[in-house]
């Protein structure tokens, strides 16, 4: 089976986090971390500065690590390293998602999360991160 590598950023502001629905492909309307593939010879944390920007026009932060995911979908493994970032530009523009929310801890379970996603709220509310 082949493994995706991915990263994803858990954009904090205040006392929320910022999720984003997907808008294309086979898991449209899904919510997830904005994010996507690591390219060859690029750092996590490079990447998920350059899908960032690429996905929603802002410039963000990277501030720590947080937890590693990896999903089994069926047809590909995904292996999907989080980071806590935060906003170097106060907005953000979808360029591919159909919505984006800012959820506190009481709201982070509002939105119908896609898998591998559900793993990381998991880990937020464990480690606090709100």
């Amino acid at each position: 089976m082949k493994t995706v590598r991915v990263v994803a950023a858990i954009i904090r502001r205040d006392d929320k986090i910022l999720a984003t629905q997907r808008g294309y492909g086979e898991f449209a309307g899904g919510w997830e971390f904005p994010g996507g593939k690591i390219e060859q010879g690029e750092s996590p944390e490079d990447a998920i500065v350059r899908e960032i920007h690429e996905e929603l026009a802002t410039t963000i932060n990277v501030e720590r690590f947080v937890t590693n995911v990896t999903y089994d979908y069926g047809t590909f493994r995904l292996d999907m390293d989080c980071f806590l970032c935060s906003l170097a530009e106060n907005h953000v523009t979808l360029l591919e998602h159909k919505a984006a929310r800012w959820l506190d801890v009481a709201h982070i379970d509002s939105v119908d999360w896609l898998p591998a996603d559900v793993d990381v709220v998991g880990a937020l509310k464990e480690q606090s991160v709100f």
